[in-house]
């Protein structure tokens, strides 16, 4: 089993909104704990962006929550009504993200109410206050996700499952029964690492000069996600066009396999190159990339117009060479930002990309 960031960051959390509302006097600090639980965030900017939002559903939700027990006392339907209405007007505002930790107050101060109401509200209220804070105080200070690094590797990891795959249905030695159960796990992969990227945009550095090279990269991982993608469409067009595949000539088999060889080769080159293990592409090989998409086409199109391809298996593999012809585009874009990113800005473009631990 191992402990992520998130996981620790949680437990630094709990514990010092527990040790917080203990040293301030509080007889309850689960409920500071509870709320430090709801409040971690996964990046420092998405702590920054919600602590207002947090603060502000905390006010309402309290506001609500005494109103209503005083008019109407604290029977559960009255407890059930006022959550619907902190639910219904969080959704109103868009703020969807704090729900949880505005239900969670409401709850806690209309739960068991004493005959000082108002000094219990606010005694709750303070606890989740702290909890609160607490969360924001670890968000800020330990253990800042490395959003770069993982997404890198990620990245980097799936795209090389992609890749294996791709190279062995070419070669028409993959079981297909275990490339239909990997398709949704890589695709899921992808989804991970959009989220990922997401992430690693929202980051803020709140000095400009380094915000603008902290872009550069957001810039240059888009086009990483970007291949990748497109080289997992190709995959699962090569497993749902695999019987138009095998009826194509040899020779037209040969040089598709050929070309997704070098595309292949030629992205983990550009991702070695992006982590610093690889020098500058020569020119020579962005006119390579040219040439075998005009063979690729050239023959596929010959093999049409001679008629040694029947014209429905033709028609059904065009979306695969299409996309071929796409997956190097976005190669060749890729590496041409990656040699910019090098050659101009030495100096600000410095990489946070750690080897991954075997």
């Amino acid at each position: 089993m191992r402990l992520g960031a998130r996981i620790f960051k949680t437990g630094l959390a709990v514990t010092l909104a527990l040790y917080s509302a203990l040293w301030l006097g509080f007889e309850t600090p689960a409920f500071a704990a509870l709320a430090a639980f709801l409040s971690v965030q996964p990046s420092v900017h998405k702590s920054i962006v919600l602590i207002w939002d947090q603060i502000q559903a905390n006010i309402l939700s309290a506001a609500l929550a005494i109103i209503f027990v005083l008019a109407f006392g604290h029977e559960p339907f009255v407890v059930g009504v006022v959550i619907m209405l902190v639910i219904a007007i969080h959704l109103k505002l868009k703020k969807e993200a704090i729900i949880p930790l505005a239900v969670v107050t409401s709850i806690v101060i209309m739960g068991s109410p004493t005959d000082d109401f108002i000094h219990f509200a606010m005694n709750r209220f303070f606890l989740i206050f702290i909890g609160v804070i607490a969360a924001f105080i670890v968000n800020m200070i330990f253990l800042p996700p490395k959003h770069e690094n993982l997404l890198y590797h990620k990245v980097v990891d799936t795209n090389d499952q992609i890749i294996q795959w791709i190279r062995v249905v070419t070669r028409h030695e993959g079981d297909f029964r275990a490339l239909k159960s990997d398709l949704p796990k890589l695709k899921l992969s992808l989804g991970k690492i959009e989220n990922l990227l997401s992430l690693y945009r929202e980051e803020r550095h709140y000095l400009r000069k380094n915000e603008f090279p902290r872009m550069r990269k957001v810039v240059l991982f888009r086009q990483m996600v970007n291949s990748t993608s497109k080289s997992y469409r190709i995959l699962d067009a090569l497993s749902k066009y695999e019987n138009e595949l095998n009826e194509l000539p040899v020779a037209m088999q040969d040089i598709i396999r050929d070309h997704l060889d070098y595309l292949t080769n030629y992205q983990e080159r550009i991702f070695l190159k992006y982590s610093g293990k690889v020098k500058q592409t020569p020119e020579e090989i962005y006119e390579e990339v040219g040439l075998g998409k005009r063979q690729l086409t050239d023959l596929f199109m010959s093999f049409y117009d001679e008629g040694e391809v029947d014209r429905n298996d033709w028609i059904h593999f065009f979306p695969v060479i299409a996309l071929i012809i796409e997956y190097s585009e976005e190669l060749e874009r890729l590496d041409r930002l990656v040699d910019g990113f090098f050659k101009y800005h030495r100096s600000d473009n410095k990489l946070k990309i750690k080897d991954k631990e075997l």
